[in-house]
């Protein structure tokens, strides 16, 4: 999975999605160069759902079925 910056240029590279305990772990790379591995915890996924609204939820679940740009 790619994330990318308003330019649409590459600003990180999921390369996978682990668990640790309570924790999801993101290991990628960043601008294509500096590897990170961040721990996300539970608090924070609460937090996102929070930011999101059931409007952005909704349209991040009807993505799944559109074709990409």
């Amino acid at each position: 999975m790619k994330l990318y910056a308003s330019d649409n240029s590459d600003l990180m590279e999921v390369s996978a999605i682990s668990r640790d305990g309570s924790n999801l772990v993101v290991e990628g790379t960043i601008m294509g160069a500096m590897p990170i591995r961040a721990l996300v915890k539970p608090a924070e996924v609460r937090g996102m759902f929070r930011l999101m609204g059931f409007k952005i939820l909704w349209f991040a679940f009807t993505m799944l079925f559109r074709s990409s740009r």
